[in-house]
């Protein structure tokens, strides 16, 4: 059976890249390349990659994760502290992508589509262009505009590109799984750009591994290569359905390669891809609309749950995956995930936050002066709670938007200190008033209880707290960086036991059944399963694991799963996965 080997993935061998060619990026040693041989199909595509040389200060937090005790000063250290958004209380979303085909400055304006996508994913991003006939790729870590510049743009040309942003784990092992992932086979080369998570990623590589194929990644994505190289199946566009055909979870995937972009999503329609088209013709796939907004691409319509899309010279070809199922796309696209200005799974996500704050106002009402929002995500169902409620909304709240990940903390110890590195309350507001705070969610209810302490200590009389979600009571398998079950507080405790824990004067969630109601004849076709622990999607008995960082796994060469902090969290056995 064939194997494959990312060549672009490699960093010992020599490559057709001329370093001396390239030392003008970088006037100081600030990155440090990586170049890519071509061990499979000479000539086939070029690659350069960059991790920053400069190492880390190597400074260790008490706890950079707490969950499972819930102490709410979990976060105090002794005077130097570890600021690291994965504490931060928050879901993540594991990444975007972007395919642009048809245009000549296809590389530029996927550079502008990432970024508008930046949200999704801020470890590290990456660009594959297509130009005689070969793919070229650069990836680095960091956010779109660390990893490019204009230099690296003109390395890129071509009239059709693919992208991608992620966010995953930290790391040396981070730069190899950078996507996209650019192949060379038998027939060519072919790149891929991948949003979500395969469930059967273990089992297909194990097989894969068996019968000769050798993986240089710790990413589920590399496995879909691996399955393409070995499909007999005759033209490209079957070779990819018939990978596809083997896949189980969440995938909206983009293909390049020689001479066609491909467009790919999951029978169920886990997460979002939607297509444009450019005044000059030029087909564009991206995970949200408003990356289509920003370079001034008009939205046609999504790709739909199992199609799959072919577009070269000869114009645009579409297939449906089998078997075709129910969709069930994820409802946190709605509650957290998307930008406001996006339309995702055919729904504007702005009225959608706006709804769950009205009904939130109307389902828990409460006496209070000034409506405030967690920025960002808690804003939007904030402006509806507060004008559905007739009360004023205020910013009391304000996001620092410069916060890196280490800081040097006073020798005198500042409570709560990662929160108040990120938000500032504003006295004017909130001081001697009654305040209803709403946040799209509560995970563990660590960052919730410091928000209300901050609160209460400059000034607010009372703090009630309104979620613009139900509660969240199971982990995800299908593309977002969840906790594990036990370490969700929704799971563990009661509303009233929550509100004791965070010190709130009232919480209240959307309820489940009003949030199924909004979405009336639509609400078939969503995943609610971090709601109610009923998987769409099985995993095998075999795979009890659910993501935790990113889409590290052990891959016998980073190190065990036990060196790395975090890495994959265990299902409780009584945790059944059932269908709906």
């Amino acid at each position: 059976m064939a194997s494959v080997n990312l060549s672009s993935l490699s960093s010992s061998s020599s490559s057709t890249i001329n370093l001396h060619q390239h030392q003008h990026l970088h006037k100081t040693p600030l990155l440090k390349p990586f170049l890519s041989p071509n061990l499979t199909t000479p000539n086939s595509f070029q690659s350069l990659s960059f991790l920053p040389t400069k190492n880390p200060i190597n400074i260790s937090s008490k706890n950079k994760n707490p969950s499972s005790d819930f102490t709410p000063d979990d976060h105090l250290t002794h005077s130097v502290q570890i600021y690291d958004d994965d504490g931060d209380d928050k879901l993540r979303e594991e990444c975007g992508v972007v395919g642009i085909y048809g245009d000549p400055e296809a590389s530029r304006l996927c550079y502008l589509a990432l970024h508008a996508l930046q949200h999704r994913g801020q470890e590290g991003a990456g660009i594959v262009t297509v130009h005689e006939n070969i793919l070229k790729s650069i990836t680095g870590v960091g956010l779109v505009s660390e990893v490019f510049n204009e230099s690296k743009l003109n390395q890129l040309p071509g009239d059709s590109a693919i992208g991608h942003v992620r966010y995953s784990t930290a790391g040396s092992s981070m730069l190899k799984n950078v996507q996209p992932f650019v192949d060379g086979y038998r027939f060519g080369s072919v790149g891929v750009a991948h949003n979500g998570n395969l469930v059967n990623y273990r089992s297909l590589r194990a097989k894969l591994e068996e019968n000769g194929s050798i993986f240089n990644t710790s990413s589920d994505t590399e496995v879909v290569l691996h399955l393409i190289a070995i499909s007999k199946a005759r033209p490209f566009l079957l070779r990819i359905v018939n990978a596809c055909e083997q896949l189980e979870g969440a995938y909206s995937m983009v293909f390049v390669t020689e001479d066609k972009l491909v467009a790919v999503r999951d029978p169920h329609g886990f997460r979002p891809l939607v297509m444009g088209r450019r005044s000059n013709g030029a087909y564009v796939f991206a995970s949200e609309t408003c990356a289509l907004d920003l370079i001034e691409a008009t939205y046609e319509r999504e790709v739909n749950p199992g199609e799959v899309i072919v577009i070269d010279k000869d114009g645009i070809q579409t297939l449906c995956l089998m078997p075709h199922f129910e969709p069930n796309s994820c409802i946190f696209e709605h509650i957290y995930f998307s930008q406001p200005n996006s339309i995702v799974f055919g729904r504007s996500v702005y009225k959608s936050r706006k709804e769950f704050g009205e009904i939130l106002a109307t389902e828990a009402p409460v006496d209070c002066d000034v409506v405030i929002a967690v920025p960002d995500s808690g804003v939007v169902a904030a402006l509806g709670y507060a004008a559905k409620a007739g009360v004023p909304f205020e910013q009391g709240l304000i996001r620092s938007h410069y916060v890196g990940r280490t800081f040097i903390e006073p020798s005198q110890r500042i409570r709560d200190f990662g929160v108040k590195l990120k938000l500032a309350p504003v006295k004017a507001v909130i001081e001697g008033k009654k305040v209803v705070v709403v946040d799209d969610s509560i995970v563990r209810g660590t960052t919730s209880s410091k928000i209300v302490r901050l609160l209460k200590e400059a000034g607010a009389k009372k703090v009630h707290m309104r979620i613009a979600s139900p509660p969240m009571v199971a982990s995800c398998y299908y593309g977002v960086d969840t906790p594990s079950s036990e370490e969700l507080i929704s799971n563990r405790l009661s509303t009233e036991e929550i509100r004791k824990y965070i010190g709130s004067d009232s919480l209240a969630f959307l309820p489940f059944d009003s949030l199924k109601n909004l979405l009336k004849e639509d609400s078939s076709a969503f995943c609610y399963a971090c709601f109610t622990g009923k998987y769409p999607v099985e995993p095998p008995s075999m795979e009890v694991k659910v993501k935790k960082v990113g889409d590290f796994v052990d891959d016998g060469v980073s190190g065990t799963l036990k060196s790395i902090e975090e890495g994959w969290v265990q299902v409780p056995r009584d945790q059944k996965a059932s269908k709906v």
